[in-house]
């Protein structure tokens, strides 16, 4: 007899598509943006991204969402796949790969209200993030 593991009970959360971004400035910064007040989460600090859309690659999403919220442009050659979250919340499941960017054109802005902060890599786990993100900060410290 062996001790396998019992296969994992389906679930009915839906799955939730969002590509994030940590954008290292030339000083080994990364970019977090708060999450503004009236959505999920709110005060909590973010890597910049957002939800894909029906069929778009992590990469275009990226592209377009820096765009948005931040008003930078980078390119698919600039983004480099690092690691990814999944992570159960009460309503959904997240899956969430994570990118690096340490070139783009423009001066980062909030665009939609939201504050945004250069930070450390040793100081990431000063900012409270989202439970998905956390398992994210060690990998990107060692990465960086």
């Amino acid at each position: 007899m062996t001790d396998a593991t019992p296969p994992a009970e389906p679930t009915s959360k839906p799955l939730v598509l969002v590509a994030a971004c940590a954008l290292v400035d030339p000083d080994g910064r990364v970019l977090l943006a708060q999450r503004p007040d009236g959505k999920s989460m709110a005060g909590l600090w973010e890597f910049p991204g957002g939800k894909l859309e029906p069929g778009e690659t992590p990469e275009a999403c990226l592209i377009r969402e820096l765009h948005e919220e931040l008003g930078v442009e980078t390119w698919e050659s600039c983004l480099a796949p690092l690691t990814f979250a999944s992570h159960g919340y009460e309503t959904f499941h997240l899956m969430m790969p994570l990118f690096v960017c340490r070139r783009w054109q423009g001066v980062a802005r909030g665009r939609e209200g939201q504050k945004l902060v250069w930070a450390k890599p040793n100081a990431l786990r000063d900012y409270p993030m989202p439970p998905a993100d956390l398992p994210l900060i060690p990998i990107l410290q060692d990465w960086l």
